[in-house]
């Protein structure tokens, strides 16, 4: 039977609203305490320990060139599987689960206020705000992934 729908899990990242497939999402907790990593991009704010895992965690404001979010805002982390390896992305806020008919999905433009297409595989419209569909496997490069491959003891995601 072929998918007519996808669920999706959205977030914000500042005034922008995203999404990712909810099948790639492990769990949503608070921000945890960090342990620096050396050598590590810049947008990798360090990792945190989740029941035994280790976890690089990225600041996806970071990652996208975006301004720092304001003092004392917390924001969410939200556990994604990229690759073989679980990974905590740091959103403004998680807002909610939506599902979207695959016809309504549309190839993204060239450029979307400051992200880049790279980044993501398609926008959609939700109750006339756009949804932007996050490429997981676009946040980090081949030589990111791989930089933190090297740091970070392999671990199955």
């Amino acid at each position: 039977m072929e998918i007519q729908e996808l669920s999706l899990t959205c977030f914000n990242i500042g005034d922008d609203l995203y999404a990712v497939d909810i099948m790639r999402v492990k769990e949503i907790i608070r921000p945890q305490k960090l342990t620096g990593l050396p050598k590590a991009p810049p947008f990798v704010e360090g990792v945190i320990n989740l029941r035994g895992a280790v976890i690089p965690v990225i600041d996806m404001r970071k990652r996208f060139g975006l301004p720092p979010r304001e003092a004392g805002a917390v924001g969410k982390l939200l556990i994604v599987g990229i690759g073989r390896r679980s990974v905590g992305l740091v959103v403004d806020d998680v807002t909610e689960i939506i599902s979207v008919p695959l016809k309504d999905i549309k190839p993204p433009p060239g450029v979307v206020r400051g992200v880049g297409a790279e980044y993501l595989i398609g926008v959609c419209l939700v109750r006339d705000a756009m949804v932007m569909l996050l490429n997981l496997d676009s946040v980090m490069s081949l030589d990111e992934t791989q930089a933190l491959d090297v740091t970070l003891p392999e671990k199955a995601a």
